[in-house]
């Protein structure tokens, strides 16, 4: 991809997810991520339906008058997004790849927490943190994390979640929300580097993934190439054993990963690339979904 070619990228994921930021996604960011407790923001004269164990009895004395204390939110959160960068999220039958949908995910996050006024920074990992991106507000310091996003080269080796975990626990030493973006078809167990992180940190996994890992289409004869080792094998789709035994892989891989979520405390969503991730990132806010 040339330099011309990435600058439009940018720009289409800029276009479509800046504005399901700031138009759906938001208040809904801001309420399920909440920030570090109350400060004194000011006092005012007392209004009905105060609550009077705000009054701030001092000021009432001098001013003969009810005055109450008035509290705002202290914010100033980080988001961070641990984005898996290894070749496997380069599949893609339908729509799009799912590292395209990473990107858009990534962006409406990004996004959201801007219009909150909070940090934004990331750690791109395969085997290995490929690039670490230093938390930092604004619009031009999101767009370069899309960049490097769209623009950085796939990894050949399996992706280690717990090194990037571990990483993340190095570099980042106040609480943040930390984002996991990965198809979790990865390298090694992570559980206890998943349930060390979450004691400290928010983190929440979203898993993207092509519908195809999932059902195997009976279209005959297929040649099959692992991205991340290169090994090709052939496969007879018309056959029912094969296709359900590639469906039961699927479930033990499904079941596997939301047993280490729950043994973390970790919450989580799935979202393949033919769904609608709006109403998936709506249900994690609102709720904090679930995997399928």
């Amino acid at each position: 991809m040339n330099t011309t070619e990435l600058l439009k990228q940018v720009r289409r994921v800029e276009i479509k997810t800046k504005a399901l930021s700031n138009n759906i996604f938001a208040g809904e960011y801001h309420s399920a991520f909440k920030g570090r407790g109350m400060s004194f923001a000011e006092v005012r004269e007392y209004q009905i339906g105060d609550d009077v164990r705000d009054i701030d009895w001092n000021v009432t004395a001098r001013f003969n008058r009810p005055h109450v204390k008035v509290f705002e939110e202290e914010r100033e959160l980080t988001l961070m997004l641990l984005i898996d960068v290894s070749r496997s999220l380069d599949f893609g039958t339908q729509k799009r790849r799912t590292r395209d949908l990473v990107a858009e995910i990534a962006a409406t996050l990004s996004f959201s927490a801007l219009q909150n006024n909070d940090k934004v920074g990331a750690i791109f990992f395969s085997d290995k943190v490929e690039l670490f991106v230093p938390p930092k507000k604004g619009r031009k310091h999101i767009l370069y994390v899309i960049r490097e996003l769209l623009s950085r080269p796939s990894q050949s080796r399996p992706a280690n979640v717990g090194l990037a975990l571990e990483y993340l626990m190095q570099t980042i030493s106040k609480r943040c929300i930390a984002f996991v973006l990965s198809d979790f078809f990865v390298d090694g167990d992570y559980t206890k580097p998943l349930s060390i992180a979450s004691r400290k940190h928010d983190v929440v996994a979203i898993q993207v993934y092509d519908r195809r890992m999932a059902v195997l289409p009976d279209v005959g004869l297929l040649k099959v190439v692992d991205a991340e080792t290169g090994h090709e094998q052939y496969v007879d789709s018309s056959s029912a054993s094969v296709r359900a035994s590639h469906s039961q892989w699927w479930r033990n891989h499904q079941h596997e990963l939301r047993e280490c979520l729950r043994k973390s405390g970790v919450d989580g969503i799935s979202v393949a690339t033919t769904d609608d991730y709006v109403k998936s990132l709506m249900m994690l806010f609102a709720g904090r979904g679930v995997l399928r």
